[in-house]
């Protein structure tokens, strides 16, 4: 699984995120290499930083140098862009009776040491009713899809969102932050989420405007159960979990509750051993340190997880999955979390259970 590739490209990873690690020794022809991954992972920009560490010296080929600063810009531009529209969702829901905060994304750009390298997406806005009543999820659920759908009467109804362009954006409109695939545990986390859901403001560069983003213990567990899904659904990338390694930096000091408290949360969530694997990724990968790490590492459980990262990119993009028809992919998809069924029983097994019950739920509501 590991090649001589691609310890180099993790070198200049960690080298990009953590200034202090040592800069990697590249030669010019694994280059081309380093970039597919990184391109593959949806990390150019990140990783663009080490480039510039590494001064003079580095022998990046000059027309591939050129290509990745001509990619690294047109991220840069494109959160900007995603900065103004989440000012304004956030400003159109808000006026229109709707509480709500920013999840991931632009929240999470703000995570890192130059926000305009993270390479952005769509805008996922989570809606509550203006009244604070967190617990009547149906009554959310029907208000946000009324709403949008007066705006654009052909958005996309999904079990936990509805999907809608803002102008040049596209944005989901969460009723609920996420889901998991086995029954009894999705509930517990919806009325955990319910429970805990609170936000905070933070301040976009150059004057951008401020949006709301989760606080620190709701955000940990919102982006772990987020990874986890995604790991079941087409698969998960390196962009994510250097998204969840800022989070959990930004987060020392800040948790109200103790690593233990927050350990037994996860397992009640049934997100433990999923989290235990992320911390391998976390540590072995991005050299996240001893001191951030919120359980143990599950070196084995890791290694699969790790494996899967590389195999499928960012969202499962490169994994073939998504080239195939609906109904071949229906049955790869199936076969493909069978082989976790180690790993993870509950998850793996309700996954091809809920996603048939989702296709003629999305029938219904469509």
């Amino acid at each position: 699984m590991m090649t001589d590739i691609t310890e180099k490209f993790f070198q200049l990873l960690r080298c990009a995120i953590n200034g202090g690690h040592q800069v990697p020794q590249i030669d010019a022809d694994d280059w081309e290499p380093i970039f597919d991954m990184a391109r593959k992972q949806s990390i150019l920009g990140v990783t663009f930083l080490a480039i510039q560490r590494m001064g003079p010296d580095v022998t990046i080929p000059r027309q591939l140098k050129m290509k990745w600063f001509f990619q690294v810009n047109k991220i840069k531009n494109r959160n900007m862009l995603l900065n103004q529209r989440c000012v304004d969702v956030v400003r159109l829901f808000r006026q229109d009776g709707f509480d709500c905060c920013v999840l991931k994304g632009q929240g999470n750009a703000m995570m890192y040491p130059d926000p305009y390298l993270r390479t952005s997406g769509d805008i996922d806005l989570l809606c509550m009713s203006s009244s604070g009543e967190k617990d009547q999820k149906d009554d959310v659920r029907d208000r946000v899809i009324k709403y949008v759908r007066k705006i654009k009467p052909k958005a996309e109804v999904r079990y936990y969102h509805v999907e809608f362009k803002y102008k040049d954006v596209p944005v989901e409109a969460h009723f609920m932050p996420g889901i998991m695939n086995n029954p009894v545990y999705n509930s517990r986390l919806q009325k955990w989420y319910r429970s805990h859901w609170e936000y905070q403001m933070v301040e976009l560069p150059d004057g951008a405007g401020e949006i709301p983003v989760p606080k620190w213990e709701f955000n940990i567990v919102f982006q772990l159960a987020h990874m986890m899904h995604h790991f079941f659904d087409e698969g998960i990338g390196l962009r994510q979990f250097i998204d969840y390694y800022y989070l959990l930096q930004k987060a020392e000091n800040k948790l109200e509750i103790s690593h233990e408290e927050l350990g037994n949360t996860l397992h009640y969530l049934n997100l433990y051993r999923f989290a235990c694997a992320v911390m391998y990724v976390e540590r072995e990968v991005l050299g996240l340190d001893e001191k951030n790490l919120i359980v143990p590492v599950d070196e084995r459980r890791g290694m699969t997880l790790l494996g899967e990262i590389l195999k499928g990119g960012n969202f499962g993009h490169s994994s073939g999955l998504r080239q195939n028809s609906t109904a071949k992919k229906y049955f790869l998809k199936g076969w493909r979390n069978m082989h976790f069924i180690r790993e993870y029983p509950a998850e793996a097994l309700c996954e091809p259970v809920f996603r048939t019950w989702h296709f003629f739920w999305r029938l219904k509501h469509s």
